[in-house]
């Protein structure tokens, strides 16, 4: 019913633009029409035309774009919702079928095996929320130390291979020499882990994924993760960035998720004076996300 009445409004505002320049348009001509010997009132006449009409095109840009926010919403909403919903249930299920049968020693080890894998889910759906409010400009200070950032890196693609379940050479890595960054490690383990999810995740039903590590110069480190998975449309490369943007998936599926992980990676870079972008030649090209972070003096 929100949404329906959302619709109703967006489409009533509409209305109400197309109506206002029609009949801005009927005056105007009937004005010229009646009083095109007199200049003075001619020239203001056009340009209180054109301000009203440039404050109707800014009202709708504005519109347009409170429309795709509210997509946008309803889209992490319904996502969220089922990141949340789809363990719980899951391990109820599993409960409740070891409350009321008896299972043998396998299976039943099977099971909490099972329970353990959707309450890491779970886990990880709710930081994932609660971390984006921590990494605007305005929330917690950072904890900087020094932090050898290979040690980070190896332990997040241990994590995703575990987590994905895919063999040790759907990744490569390029360690690189030893290279120490100063910054916060639960932040830096956060940007490093969504850019791995992120590949794994888009890389459709074979993961090939290649990370490798370097030094620009003594000032900056830089993090490469590659896949050779959908891509991403020029036009989108930016946006990927922005909070609740998610890009279709394989066959224009949509891939598992909240929206937050690149938005997430965006603000723990900018809090650390760092940068990330996005590279791909296009859909179906597979993708490279760049992650630069000062090196500690």
């Amino acid at each position: 019913m929100v949404v329906v009445g959302r619709q109703k409004s967006i489409a009533f505002f509409i209305a109400l633009g197309a109506c206002l320049i029609s009949i801005i348009l009927l005056l105007y001509i009937g004005w010229v029409l009646l009083a095109w010997r007199t200049g003075i009132l001619l020239f203001l006449g056009v340009l209180l035309l054109a301000i009203i009409i440039a404050g109707i095109i800014l009202n709708t840009i504005f519109l347009v774009r409170e429309i795709r926010r509210n997509e946008q919403h309803d889209a992490f909403i319904n996502a969220v919702t089922h990141e949340l919903k789809t363990p719980v249930a899951s391990i109820r299920l599993y409960l409740q079928t070891l409350q009321t049968r008896n299972v043998d020693e396998e299976k039943r080890k099977d099971f909490y095996r099972i329970m353990l894998e959707d309450s890491d889910r779970l886990l990880a759906t709710i930081e994932q929320v609660l971390r984006t409010g921590r990494v605007s400009p305005s929330s917690r200070k950072l904890h900087f130390t020094k932090i050898h950032f290979q040690e980070v890196l190896q332990e997040c693609l241990n994590r995703a291979r575990t987590l994905h379940q895919i063999p040790p050479e759907a990744i490569t890595y390029h360690p690189g020499p030893r290279i120490d960054i100063r910054g916060d490690l639960d932040e830096v383990r956060a940007a490093v882990s969504n850019l791995i999810d992120n590949a794994v995740k888009y890389s459709g039903s074979v993961v090939k994924v290649d990370v490798s590590v370097q030094k620009l110069g003594e000032k900056y480190l830089e993090l490469r993760v590659s896949d050779q998975g959908v891509g991403i449309p020029k036009s989108e490369l930016k946006r990927i960035f922005k909070r609740f943007y998610r890009v279709s998936g394989p066959a224009g599926s949509r891939v598992k998720g909240t929206g937050l992980g690149l938005f997430i990676v965006r603000s723990v870079a900018k809090r650390h004076g760092g940068r990330v972008w996005a590279e791909s030649e296009g859909l179906g090209r597979g993708s490279t996300f760049v992650l630069q972070l000062p090196i500690a003096e």
